[in-house]
C-alpha cells in the first residue's frame, strides 16, 4: 500500500460554529474534488434534511450551505495508507492540523461521521468529539430516519447566539 495524501481543502470561515470530520476522502470524493462524493453516501441528504435546506446539487451549493449554516467540514487524516474507501484498512495515519480552523472560528463542538474518524481524532489529536453514525453506503442498515435523528445533535450548537 502506498501513502495517499489528502488533497481537499477544509471548508470553514469565521462564522463556523461546529466542525464535522470524516476520516479520509474516498476515491470517488478525491476524483470529484469534494467531500462525500459517492452517489450512495447519505451525508448531503441527511444534512439538508436536518437543516431544512434544499438538497444541494453542485459543489458550490454544498459549500454555500455549510458556510451559511456555520458548519466547518474536513477530515481527520492528512495522509494514510488505505485500500479503496475501507476505513478498516487504514495504516500509518497522520492527522491534519486543525489549528487554523480553531484560530479563525469559535468552534463549539467537533463531530465525526463515524467511529473510525472518532477513534483517530481522539488518538491523534488528543481531544474529544461527538461521534455521529457514518452516512456511508457501508452503513446502509441504519434507516435514513434514524440517521437524520442522530444528526440533529448538531442543531443546538448552531442555534446558540453569538457572544
Amino acid at each position: 500500500m502506498e501513502t495517499i495524501y489528502h488533497t481537499l481543502l477544509p471548508i470553514y470561515d469565521a462564522n463556523s460554529r461546529i466542525l464535522i470530520l470524516g476520516t479520509f476522502p474516498s476515491p470517488k470524493s478525491r476524483a470529484q474534488g469534494f467531500y462525500y462524493g459517492h452517489p450512495q453516501n447519505r451525508f448531503w441528504h441527511v444534512l439538508s434534511t436536518v437543516l431544512q435546506e434544499p438538497l444541494p446539487a453542485s459543489i458550490e451549493e454544498k459549500r454555500a450551505m455549510l458556510l451559511r449554516r456555520g458548519i466547518a467540514l474536513w477530515d481527520v487524516l492528512a495522509s494514510c495508507k488505505i485500500t479503496g474507501a475501507a476505513d478498516s484498512s487504514i495504516r500509518d495515519p497522520v492527522a491534519n492540523d486543525f489549528t487554523p480552523i480553531f484560530a479563525a472560528a469559535d468552534i463549539r463542538a467537533v463531530f465525526t461521521t463515524g467511529r473510525v474518524a472518532a477513534k483517530f481524532y481522539t488518538r491523534l489529536c488528543g481531544s474529544g468529539c461527538i461521534c455521529l453514525p457514518s452516512p456511508s453506503p457501508a452503513n446502509c442498515a441504519m434507516p435514513f430516519s434514524a440517521l437524520a435523528e442522530a444528526y440533529r445533535a448538531i442543531l443546538p450548537y448552531l442555534l446558540q447566539p453569538l457572544p
